[in-house]
């Protein structure tokens, strides 16, 4: 049996790879969604009295994914040093730099997205006699930016 092709960040710089963040498990699901700015008129309405509208610009792509496991109860060793702080960093950039660092989301040969993360919620869930985290579920939504 072959090992599955894991889903990944890869946070890129001028053609140089900063960091890679694989994911233990791929996901089960991904959830893109877009939306249109619209422009009201105040007042003015078509001849079904709907109020006029006119479009302005696409908001970028945003890619959720959810319920992403990570476990690592086999080897003892502490989920969020080995993960979580990775993905933490993503969202943790001021001290850094003025700006989040830009990764690309890919799954084989398959690159989705080139991204930033928005935002990231995480919850330990298991946890060995001295407390120390081995399961966690974590939670992404990234944000398309331009190349």
């Amino acid at each position: 049996m072959t090992n599955p092709i894991k889903a990944k960040l890869i946070a890129r710089e001028d053609n140089r790879i900063l960091e890679t963040i694989e994911f233990m498990f791929n996901p089960t699901e991904l959830i893109f969604d877009r939306s249109l700015n619209l422009n009201r008129s105040t007042g003015s309405r078509t001849d079904t009295g709907l109020p006029k509208i006119s479009f302005g610009s696409s908001e970028p792509w945003r890619l959720s994914l959810t319920n992403i496991v990570f476990d690592t109860y086999e080897t003892g060793q502490n989920v969020y040093t080995e993960y979580i702080s990775k993905f933490r960093k993503s969202v943790d950039f001021l001290q850094n730099k003025g700006r989040p660092p830009i990764y690309l989301f890919t799954w084989g040969s398959q690159e989705y997205l080139r991204c930033f993360v928005q935002s990231i919620s995480y919850k330990l869930t298991l946890f060995l006699p001295d407390g120390t985290p081995v399961r966690s579920v974590v939670n992404l939504t990234l944000v398309e930016v331009a190349p």
